[in-house]
């Protein structure tokens, strides 16, 4: 009776394994079918991941293609073709040319039209006692050139030694103006005291030569590059010509060769014609011809730009007129012909070295005109004009002159 109490049941053999095997068939059928709903459910559960993916990849990509239709793509490693930049600049000179053509004729119509102030002011300036209805005096004579003798009020001799020689008188000085287009005139201005006895002398003088071209302006030594520029305003004003020349009172002309030399370069628009130098800066006060700015030209020692010498040159129209529109802001230097040559150095402006126009005296001239080439005009270096031309100025002539009556039969 103790033994059962106190003693277990005996186990079977092969535990858990026993148990499994002991399971039926149709246990181990669910439970695979089991297995297999639950992979499906789990499968289905996450497939959508790549699916939400792709749409938003759809949607990025329709984002970039719509910023391609706004924004087309610009490849900036490749460079412009040549045909492309070689057709831009072509396009860019075009346009420079035109605008270069335009400043041209706008420039050209300005030049005119300040002449035609400067002709209408001088003219009502004249015609103040006649009738408004008088307007014959508002257009100006067209002529071949103007020549200006630059004289003072000291120098009557001096210009009746020219009136004696090369510069015509009475009916012949109006004869060459009415068939050769030559005017010649002494250009001076006035004194200052207008009206003093210095300014009756040149009226009578006026009176009986009738050859005067009066300025406004009052004389001096120091001002002659001022007279000088409105004596080309002036000239400018009063007569339309293809040349204007400036002369110095003791200068010997040949006016038949000066014309035949000028009509060579009617055709060009802007010349400045004369003997071309580049004389040496004088810094040093109190020497003859003594340049107050030369600093303004570089280093001690330095020379000036090339320029005519002052004693005779001559400017076409188009510089004339330039001279008359800018006059009161082109600078003077102390010499005239360096004031003049300043004027042009920054200008499209063609410089002829025309030797006949500085000629020497006799014996210079004679031989130079028995070798065919005669002289425009004569005088001496180192006097910067004819020495004592009072009293050489007929032998002058006489050795060195063209002939009587050569004007009348020039190819002027």
């Amino acid at each position: 009776m103790g033994l059962m109490l106190g003693s277990r049941p005996p186990h079977k053999a092969g535990g858990i394994a026993g148990n499994i095997s002991g399971l039926s068939t149709r246990w181990v059928s669910l439970l695979c079918i089991a297995s297999f709903c639950l992979g499906v459910v789990v499968v289905n559960r996450f497939w959508t991941v790549p699916d939400s993916v792709d749409s938003e990849n759809n949607v990025m990509s329709l984002g970039k293609y719509r910023a391609r239709d706004i924004y087309p793509a610009i490849n900036c490693d490749k460079k412009l073709g040549a045909p492309e930049t070689g057709n831009i600049l072509s396009q860019v000179s075009k346009s420079h040319d035109i605008i270069m053509t335009l400043d041209k004729t706008i420039s050209s119509l300005e030049m005119q039209l300040a002449a035609a102030r400067a002709a209408k002011a001088e003219d009502e300036a004249k015609s103040k006692d006649t009738k408004l209805g008088n307007d014959s005096s508002n257009n100006r004579p067209k002529v071949f050139f103007v020549m200006g003798i630059i004289t003072a009020f000291s120098s009557r001799k001096r210009r009746d030694s020219i009136r004696d020689t090369w510069m015509p008188q009475g009916q012949n000085l109006k004869k060459l103006e009415k068939e050769k287009g030559i005017i010649i005139r002494f250009v001076i201005g006035h004194s200052a005291t207008p009206g003093g006895v210095l300014d009756r002398a040149i009226d009578a003088e006026e009176a009986q030569h009738k050859d005067f071209l009066r300025l406004n302006h009052v004389e001096g030594y120091h001002e002659l590059s001022s007279k000088t520029q409105i004596y080309f305003s002036t000239a400018a004003a009063k007569w339309e010509a293809d040349f204007y020349v400036k002369v110095d009172d003791d200068v010997h002309v040949n006016l038949g060769i000066l014309g035949s030399l000028l009509s060579r370069h009617q055709s060009k628009p802007r010349v400045y014609i004369g003997c071309m130098k580049s004389g040496p800066v004088l810094a040093q006060k109190g020497v003859k011809y003594h340049e107050p700015e030369y600093w303004k030209f570089g280093e001690e020692g330095n020379k000036y730009f090339r320029h005519a010498t002052g004693q005779i040159y001559a400017i076409s129209k188009d510089l004339a007129t330039y001279v008359s529109v800018n006059r009161h802001i082109l600078h003077r230097y102390a010499n005239e012909d360096v004031s003049l040559g300043s004027w042009f150095i920054g200008l499209d402006v063609e410089h002829i070295d025309e030797r006949s126009l500085c000629c020497g005296t006799p014996p210079d001239c004679g031989w130079k005109a028995q070798a065919g080439n005669h002289c425009a005009a004569s005088f001496d270096w180192s006097c910067s004009g004819i020495c004592k031309s009072v009293e050489r100025m007929e032998d002058i002539h006489q050795r060195c002159g063209e002939g009587e009556g050569a004007i009348w039969h020039s190819s002027a």
